[in-house]
């Protein structure tokens, strides 16, 4: 095992609008052996998310930025392969904030700030343990029932209705008796959401300027209920002009604005939120760390009996992250977006 090298991948320049490879560096480093506390990580897969996009630029945020020259900041799931940690024995699959590398060495006071955990293969596979069992489904179920407020009924909108995020909402709208309509790019993500994933409308948002307006007018008469919103910009403006009374707008993400070289585009429409009575608030997954198994163990469930499908988007190799990553920005991913570094 000593003779193991890590491939890793580093920010090497903080990115002005779309990133690209001349923002990254490739490094290889020898692979020590854990000390006593500690374990030693082999990466079989990444999740990669919009929010990496925010974790590269310079300023106060819920998170300190990646510094230049450090590993890329990435959540993955992984396979203990050295340990001298009684919690953790060698072929144990865990969870972790692994970083875009091979390898990582993990000491016993940085378990925590790691996020290290065991996972059960028997609630998910590893992909879904990126997604409806992870972050993005932690993100979705407690943006959806800790700010929304899901009453049977209601009318629920998500955009970004195929990514990782939106799918989880929109399964669990529909589980909690809501009615739901997506909003997605193109007819393939429109029809797999509805017809797949039980959703009752989809609007395609690339079928033309008028596309979503006259979408949210035909498919949520009596108004929105909520909104459960993932990309900012435009279509935020457009719903917020569909608000019901009481509309609760949960602010997960804005992934139209994260590659902007100008000021970030703010909702021309927020005065529908006095009108309405409504309400808008930001969701950041970390707050809800202590309640992650309550959320695992009810998706596990929804998973098994059928209730909720989990779509993932494969890109293999770790030094494809940098035209990987830009997939998420593109709208060219389809379902989860998920690095896979390792065959187990």
């Amino acid at each position: 095992m000593s003779t193991l090298t890590n491939h890793q991948i580093r920010l090497a320049a903080r990115p002005v609008g779309t990133p690209t490879r001349a923002n990254w560096s490739s490094t290889t480093e020898a692979v020590a052996q854990p000390a006593e506390g500690g374990v030693l990580v082999k990466t079989l897969a990444l999740s990669l998310d919009p929010a990496m996009r925010g974790w590269m630029n310079e300023g106060k945020s819920y998170i300190p930025p990646v510094g230049i020259g450090e590993v890329m900041r990435a959540g993955g799931i992984g396979k203990v392969i050295a340990s001298k940690n009684p919690k953790f024995a060698v072929g144990d699959t865990v969870s972790a904030v692994l970083g875009v590398q091979e390898y990582l060495l993990i000491a016993q006071e940085d378990m925590k700030r790691s996020s290290l955990v065991k996972i059960d293969l028997a609630l998910g596979s590893p992909t879904q343990w990126l997604n409806v069992l992870g972050m993005p489904g932690m993100t979705g179920y407690f943006g959806l029932m800790d700010v929304g407020l899901p009453k049977a009924g209601e009318t629920v909108v998500v955009s970004g209705a195929a990514g990782a995020v939106g799918q989880t909402v929109g399964q669990l709208a529909k589980i909690k008796g809501c009615r739901v309509v997506g909003i997605a790019g193109g007819q393939a993500k429109c029809d797999w959401v509805v017809k797949e994933l039980g959703f009752d409308a989809c609007i395609d948002y690339k079928a033309g300027p008028g596309a979503v307006k006259d979408g949210l007018k035909q498919h949520c008469p009596n108004g929105v209920d909520i909104y459960f919103d993932n990309v900012g910009g435009d279509i935020l403006d457009a719903v917020l002009a569909r608000l019901a009374r009481g509309a609760r707008i949960i602010i997960c993400g804005a992934i139209s604005q994260y590659n902007n070289t100008g000021a970030v585009q703010g909702p021309k429409n927020y005065l529908s939120l006095l009108v309405n009575r409504a309400r808008m608030q930001g969701i950041v997954v970390f707050d809800y760390a202590d309640r992650y198994h309550l959320a695992v163990a009810e998706l596990a469930g929804y998973l098994k009996d059928g209730r909720m499908k989990s779509k993932e988007d494969v890109v293999a190799g770790l030094d494809t992250f940098p035209e990987a990553l830009i997939k998420l920005f593109t709208g060219e991913n389809f379902g989860k977006l998920v690095l896979q570094v390792a065959e187990d």
